[in-house]
């Protein structure tokens, strides 16, 4: 097969296939999510069709906001037969996804009324904003991160 359908490709042509950095194969190597095919004697490592799918699987997840570890986990699941596994590891990914966008409202809240304060804060000696930061007044509540 030819390297438009993702057999017998390079290092480079696989990165370039998936849209992503040759590091970033690399990386993955490294980090057990891709296979490094053997190197032929005197040879270039020669990738297929599968881990071309590999690598965009992986990129889709981590689009999802999963980390490198739970991709892990889903590829443990690739071939799609536990649903039931996926899925409740999609539920605590959606339950994570909810309370940072909780916590991204209360930030865009207490900017919003710091802006506001500094747009009415004409001729003061002091900003609000940076006052606010320096006395860790500012009216974000929740954990820190």
């Amino acid at each position: 097969m030819s390297e438009k359908t993702g057999d017998d490709l390079t290092i480079g042509a696989l990165a370039q296939a998936a849209q992503v950095g040759v590091e970033t194969i690399r990386f993955y190597q490294r980090s057990g999510l891709l296979r490094a095919p053997a190197r032929p004697r005197g040879g270039i490592r020669r990738y297929q069709a599968a881990d071309l799918a590999r690598v965009r699987f992986i990129k889709s997840a981590q689009r999802l906001g999963f980390s490198l570890l739970e991709v892990a986990e889903l590829l443990t699941l690739e071939d799609g037969t536990q649903c039931r596994v996926a899925r409740g590891l999609a539920e605590r990914k959606l339950d994570e996804v909810r309370v940072k966008l909780a916590a991204l409202r209360r930030i865009e809240s207490a900017l919003r009324a710091l802006v506001e304060q500094c747009r009415s804060a004409r001729g003061t000696v002091t900003c609000p904003l940076i006052s606010s930061l320096h006395t860790g007044t500012q009216a974000v509540t929740g954990r820190d991160d």
